[in-house]
């Protein structure tokens, strides 16, 4: 099934899914991961799980696809877009042999990769930019990992910003912490100084203004899924 056939059959999936919940008596909004949402969430998981293939590589664009950067929407979850902390660095920790404290000066000395992907949000709009960071697999290999981690959450300082993925996904070629976009130094509107960015989920899981990755035997929630978002949401 290519790429682009298996997006449309998951997006009408999700459709139909949802027009049943809408009606099911079992549905409960304040419990969204509950009785048949949780249901159809997990069902939907699973079957997300089955098709996806660590070893597939989204299709790499043209510079010349980029979406002009004042077309590019941004979002912030507070009022005002968050600044980086004095003396800011990425913490990485929970099941590892080695805990890092890494400055962005540090994460460029690491292996650069670039991805320049299409862009889809949960919404329906897609975009285009190039990201310029280093995969978190090789955050991964520095920090030793144990082999209980299964899951990976990373955390803003953005108050209660957060999103856990599954490991599979966050090693992925296409999963990179990003420090530049379009070639510049990552602006605040896109989560300055350090953002998640993958080609393998949907824009939702890509938490912005990073400050912490933690590897750990169980997955926890995000700020969207704990309010009812997809966990797994894989493009």
């Amino acid at each position: 099934m290519s790429r682009t056939s298996r997006r449309t059959f998951l997006v009408s999936g999700a459709r139909t899914a949802g027009l049943l919940a809408l009606g099911a008596s079992a549905c409960d909004s304040n419990r969204p991961h509950a009785g048949f949402l949780g249901a159809m969430e997990r069902f939907n998981e699973g079957f997300q799980r089955a098709l996806f293939d660590p070893n597939r590589l989204a299709p790499e664009l043209s510079a010349q696809e980029e979406t002009p950067l004042a077309d590019f929407p941004q979002y912030k979850i507070g009022d005002d877009f968050p600044l980086q902390p004095a003396g800011w660095v990425l913490s990485v920790g929970g099941l590892v042999e080695r805990p890092l404290q890494l400055t962005i000066d540090d994460l460029r000395r690491f292996p650069s990769t670039r991805v320049r992907v299409r862009h889809h949000c949960v919404e329906g709009w897609s975009a285009v930019a190039s990201w310029d960071g280093v995969r978190v697999s090789e955050i991964a290999r520095a920090a030793g990992i144990d082999r209980r981690a299964r899951y990976v959450e990373f955390r803003s300082f953005e108050q209660g910003y957060y999103s856990s993925w599954d490991l599979e996904s966050a090693l992925h070629r296409q999963t990179v912490l990003a420090y530049a976009m379009d070639g510049q130094p990552l602006a605040t509107e896109y989560g300055a100084p350090l953002r998640l960015y993958s080609a393998v989920k949907l824009g939702y899981k890509m938490v912005k203004y990073l400050a912490e990755l933690k590897f750990l035997p169980v997955r926890t929630g995000g700020y969207w899924e704990d309010q009812g978002y997809e966990w797994f949401a894989g493009v």
